[in-house]
């Protein structure tokens, strides 16, 4: 039983849990400006892989659609061709291809392999409490399959209640792809809007110490934490052995 995943850049992981391939918040336009209402994201480095090299996709994880360090114009055309395509309610509303999962939803994917999958889109919170008027509705989600590893994908999450919600529902965590960086925009007093490197640490203690692979963590202006304060916070905690940094284009076996 082999997982690899390799990183894209930002949020986009390539994962194959033995020959299922999934791939989380495509974003693989080129470096520049993205007006959101308010402001301007800045990407600082494209995809390490380009659209057109990936192999064939069974599933695609969307966090959400409205922000395009989470879904860009490249990533929209295609998730309107992916064959399986999960979200929230909100991207339904803005993609008519997507799968609308509410919290605690779960939704069935064949692989190539021959095994079924299931996705189950999980909470998520993109900053504090009472944020979500302005950054919007978000969502984790746990995959799963029989005598095959479980997979929990935070999306843009800065709540570590929901995280020790995840744990409750599903106690074996095996894999968590975490999206970390600390992002920022000045907004609720600067508080983050997706998880610290401390932050986590502590979501890897409360899963109980998985595998912890960071995403969201390199490639955009507003992510306020470099990746050696992932490796600081995690040796801090004495958890170093879990964590898995890639540089993207990398590939790590778990």
């Amino acid at each position: 039983m082999t997982v690899t995943i390799t990183l894209i850049g930002g949020p986009t992981a390539l994962i194959d849990i033995n020959g299922f391939r999934v791939l989380t918040d495509p974003t693989f336009d080129a470096p520049g400006d993205y007006p959101i209402p308010g402001g301007v994201l800045v990407k600082q480095s494209g995809p390490a892989i380009a659209m057109a090299d990936l192999p064939h996709i069974n599933l695609v994880t969307l966090s959400h659609a409205h922000h395009p360090d989470n879904l860009d114009a490249s990533g929209a055309v295609f998730v309107e061709a992916a064959p399986h395509v999960v979200g929230t309610p909100m991207a339904k509303e803005q993609i008519a291809s997507v799968i609308a999962l509410e919290t605690w939803e779960s939704s069935v994917v064949r692989g190539d392999n021959g095994i079924e999958y299931t996705v189950t889109a999980v909470p998520a919170r993109h900053g504090p409490v009472g944020c979500e008027d302005i950054t919007g509705i978000v969502a984790g989600f746990v995959i799963e399959g029989p005598n095959q590893p479980t997979i929990y994908i935070s999306g843009d999450n800065a709540a570590l209640e929901l995280v020790a919600e995840v744990a409750n529902h599903f106690p074996q965590v095996d894999l968590a792809v975490l999206f970390t960086g600390g992002a920022r925009l000045g907004l609720f007093d600067n508080a983050p809007l997706t998880l610290t490197a401390e932050m986590a640490a502590e979501a890897a203690r409360i899963l109980g110490n998985p595998i912890v692979f960071p995403v969201h963590s390199e490639g955009w202006a507003h992510f306020s934490e470099d990746r050696q304060r992932l490796v600081d916070a995690f040796r801090a905690t004495e958890s170093s052995e879990v964590l898995r940094l890639a540089s993207p284009g990398e590939t790590v076996t778990i």
